[in-house]
């Protein structure tokens, strides 16, 4: 399944699963990322880190680290 860090610019995506646990998990959903939220990645850095989304109306600024976290479909 792919992941939030490999879709390319322009792209909107649904979140499928969040993996990874414990305070990082709770720090993701916190910030509005949850089961069949659609997310649109506006930008993604020169080296992939960081990258910028869209997530229910306002803009988010994600590390690859969190982004490989996500699956979507």
């Amino acid at each position: 399944m792919k992941t939030l860090k490999d879709i390319s610019c322009g792209k909107t995506v649904r979140v499928a699963r969040l993996t990874g646990s414990g305070p990082v998990k709770r720090r993701i959903m916190d910030m509005g990322i949850t089961k069949g939220v659609d997310i649109y990645v506006r930008k993604v850095a020169p080296l992939g880190d960081p990258m910028e989304v869209t997530v229910r109306g306002y803009e988010l600024t994600l590390r690859k680290g969190d982004a490989e976290m996500i699956q979507v479909e």
